[in-house]
């Protein structure tokens, strides 16, 4: 396959939307600790304590999510100047570890999504007592 310029360019929306999208939930999960801690000092409940071990777990991995998805934002950046400078063997490198690491990021958006649904299920075992 010969890689172009216009195929790495490509990811660039992409990874733009989903950054977007990472970030929506960071600050959804950061207005919702802020709203636990308020109920945390004034109860020391056990179900806010699961929900807080849930909303540090999703944290790392939104944390990671952001990290993998950069990666691949540079190194797509990277592989068109490979491209442009001919060295297409290393572009082509470059650009399967730029894919590796966007799948990477997709994945741990979807294991957030399972620990979020998880933390979900926690408020309402808690609501149903």
């Amino acid at each position: 396959m010969q890689l172009t310029l216009s195929i790495p360019a490509l990811l660039f929306p992409a990874i733009s939307l989903t950054m977007l999208a990472y970030n929506a939930r960071y600050l959804a999960i950061a207005a919702l600790i802020r709203q636990l801690h308020k109920q945390f000092e004034e109860t020391s409940a056990h179900p806010l304590r699961q929900q807080i071990h849930q909303l540090r777990k999703r944290l790392g991995i939104i944390k990671n999510m952001q990290a993998t998805a950069i990666i691949s934002f540079l190194l797509a950046a990277v592989t068109m100047f490979l491209v442009y400078v001919e060295l297409n063997v290393w572009a082509n490198l470059i650009f399967g570890i730029s894919l590796v690491f966007l799948v990477v990021s997709l994945v741990l958006s979807l294991i957030e999504v399972q620990v979020s649904t998880k933390a979900l299920g926690i408020q309402l075992k808690n609501m149903e007592n």
